[in-house]
């Protein structure tokens, strides 16, 4: 019981009405003798029950606190004994002191007292030693406990909630899932078909997909010519995963055997209780799948996370003479709406992004529309710097190069800006530029990664395509001719074509050959091409010092490395991993190497056994099948080998990246 209250408080007025009473009743007495015996007799008839009163109150108020003090002590240790959740108790070595019995008979333990908190789970060891995390959920005896964590007293209160975790297990495996299957080259393929072999072909692929859908427990509805809907859950969605969506391979090997080279692209929605989400979702997928190349699955999120699967054929080339014209005229009317137009590339650009963007910056003359390239005149390398010793000769020409500050001075509502060789904005020249251009056009031939520019007017992305230069060639050729390319132009164009081809021996098409003869009409000097892409001693020597440090990580797996002390251009790593391509018995080649902004670069090649680019990726890279790289923050050249090689073991083996 308080003190407050054993001091009965209430005494104190109490005591001074009673002398003011007695007072007042003297001096009646002393007014008026009969008025003040009758006052006066009152008032003690009153005095005496008020303080009768205040005594029998206190002693029934202390009565039943202490009986309910009592009941409360009793409950308190009932709660502690009995109620189901867990209690421990440990010192400052983590031996358990104390356990309440639930905690005892949930672990199947006589007694938890003297055993180490650690034995019972490791997680407990980084649990206990976070100063921001006094909650985690552990798991104990095959069941799921939340824990809290009271650092000052070194106790542990366990509740759980193993019921909770199965209905939320139960609960997000089945979750609706919506998936696109989309058959990628079918109407090339139909077009030279008669009716029976095209009915053999659909009867083929529908059988094939619906029975993968039967033994998977998947709804699948043919929905067009070459489009399926799949309906599942995450359950199923979860046993295809580990399968890495064999379908894939199915489809592929099947139609092979019939001398068909058809593919199976599938985007899949998932992680939404929307219907209308999940939709979107799959068509998203389905599209990011077709930028890179098709054959593949994506996997999307609400948040944006998207797993790849398949990936494990190059890409078959599918471009149409009709695509390209129709996006050269579209491209055209976006040039003439627009009152200048900026060509902008990525970092460090090579040969084929300064080709591009030429093309670009002419496409743009050609409409009689001021053209602009936007380059980092202290970021060029050996190559493009001497092309632009050659365009300084041509002050036309030169005048249209222009550095990202005075682009954006000269950026207006109407300015048109094309991004050439590159989808992602973290990798452009300026982001401050793209971010404030209002209207934008992309020109790439990479495979199409989570990164993209968003907000994008136009979009010409062919993974199938052996360059961006070669793109802009044929996009070129539909465009009004006001003015000639001129051999300069034409020139860079070519190199840019030469330069991502090795020479045409990689990636090369019957469209490359076309691209590359039609600059070669206009006047294209090939002499000039390999002047810009000579090289001096010194870093030959380098290239050579690298290629010695060279090993082999797997059967065809070549992996080389610079110094860790030396800082190397991406071109000169490029290169190196280009010429360990062409050694004897090397399918893929790997060359790590510190890059002059203080990252590790890791380039990537393949003859297309291996798919570099899904290997890359799983470093935060991206790239071709055969042709790839990425860079790596904050690591030490070996350790970014040891990630490297990781990523290999799993891709190789899987065929998975997410």
């Amino acid at each position: 019981m308080s003190a407050f209250f054993r001091k009965r408080p209430i005494r104190v007025p109490l005591f001074f009405l009673s002398v003011l009473g007695l007072i007042s009743a003297f001096l009646l007495l002393y007014w008026q003798m009969w008025i003040g015996s009758i006052v006066a007799a009152l008032f003690l008839i009153v005095l005496v029950i008020g303080w009768q009163m205040e005594k029998r109150l206190y002693e029934e108020t202390e009565k039943h606190i202490e009986t309910l003090s009592y009941r409360m002590k009793r409950v308190g240790e009932e709660a502690l004994l009995e109620m189901p959740i867990g209690i421990i108790l440990v010192n400052e070595n983590w031996t358990i002191e104390w356990a309440n019995p639930y905690m005892s008979r949930e672990l199947e333990f006589d007694s938890l007292i003297g055993e180490d908190l650690f034995t019972l789970s490791d997680e407990f060891h980084s649990f206990v030693k976070q100063e921001d995390n006094k909650e985690q959920t552990v798991s104990l005896s095959g069941k799921k406990f939340k824990v809290f964590y009271k650092q000052e007293e070194k106790l542990l209160y366990f509740f759980d909630i193993t019921e909770q975790t199965e209905i939320e297990t139960l609960y997000y495996s089945d979750r609706s899932v919506i998936g696109v299957l989309f058959i990628d080259n079918y109407d090339e393929l139909a077009q030279g078909m008669d009716d029976q072999t095209r009915g053999q072909l659909n009867s083929l692929v529908t059988s094939l997909v619906n029975n993968w859908g039967a033994g998977h427990g998947i709804y699948v509805k043919r929905i067009s010519s070459d489009r399926f809907l799949a309906v599942l859950n995450e359950s199923i969605l979860l046993e295809l995963e580990k399968t890495k969506f064999s379908i894939l391979d199915d489809i592929r090997e099947a139609t092979s055997k019939l001398n068909l080279a058809l593919t199976l692209s599938i985007g899949v929605g998932a992680g939404s209780s929307s219907l209308v989400e999940l939709g979107q979702l799959a068509q998203s997928g389905l599209d990011l799948v077709l930028g890179r190349g098709g054959d593949q699955v994506a996997i999307k999120q609400p948040s944006g996370k998207v797993k790849f699967y398949g990936g494990k054929t190059n890409p078959v080339e599918k471009r149409t003479r009709v695509r390209a014209r129709v996006i050269s005229h579209a491209l055209r009317d976006l040039i003439q709406d627009s009152d200048q137009v900026f060509v902008m590339g990525h970092q460090l650009p090579d040969m084929d992004a300064i080709g591009a963007a030429v093309g670009v910056r002419k496409m743009a003359e050609m409409n009689q529309i001021n053209g602009y390239v936007v380059i980092n005149f202290d970021e060029l390398d050996q190559s493009v710097t001497r092309l632009m010793e050659e365009v300084k000769n041509k002050p036309q020409l030169f005048e249209r190069f222009i550095s990202p500050e005075e682009a954006l001075s000269k950026l207006t509502d109407r300015t048109l800006l094309v991004v050439v060789d590159t989808h992602k904005p973290s990798m452009v020249i300026d982001e401050k530029l793209l971010n404030r251009a209002e209207k934008v056009v992309v020109i790439d031939h990479h495979r199409r990664g989570e990164e993209f520019i968003s907000n994008t007017m136009l979009v010409y992305m062919e993974p199938y395509a052996s360059s961006t230069a070669e793109l802009v060639t044929e996009l070129l050729e539909y465009q009004p001719k006001h003015d000639k390319i001129t051999m300069l132009e034409a020139t860079a164009m070519l190199a840019g074509i030469i330069v991502d081809t090795k020479s045409f021996t990689l990636r090369t098409g019957a469209r490359t050959f076309e691209a590359a003869s039609y600059l070669r009409t206009n006047g294209a000097d090939t002499v000039l091409v390999q002047r810009l892409l000579k090289e001096d001693i010194a870093t030959y020597i380098e290239r050579s010092k690298i290629v010695q440090t060279v090993e082999f990580f797997r059967e065809g797996i070549a992996i080389a490395h610079g110094e860790e002390t030396n800082s190397y251009s991406q071109v000169l790593i490029a290169q190196t991993a280009d010429i360990l391509l062409t050694m004897k018995d090397v399918s893929a080649s790997f060359v790590v190497a510190r890059k002059n902004n203080g990252d590790v670069g890791i380039s990537a090649r393949s003859m297309g056994e291996i798919n570099v680019q899904l290997i890359m990726e799983k470093l935060g890279g991206g790239g071709h099948l055969t042709n790839a790289a990425c860079q790596i923050h904050d690591k030490e050249i070996e350790s970014a080998i040891e990630q490297l090689k990781l990523a290999i073991i799993e891709i190789v083996e899987g065929g998975q990246i997410t």
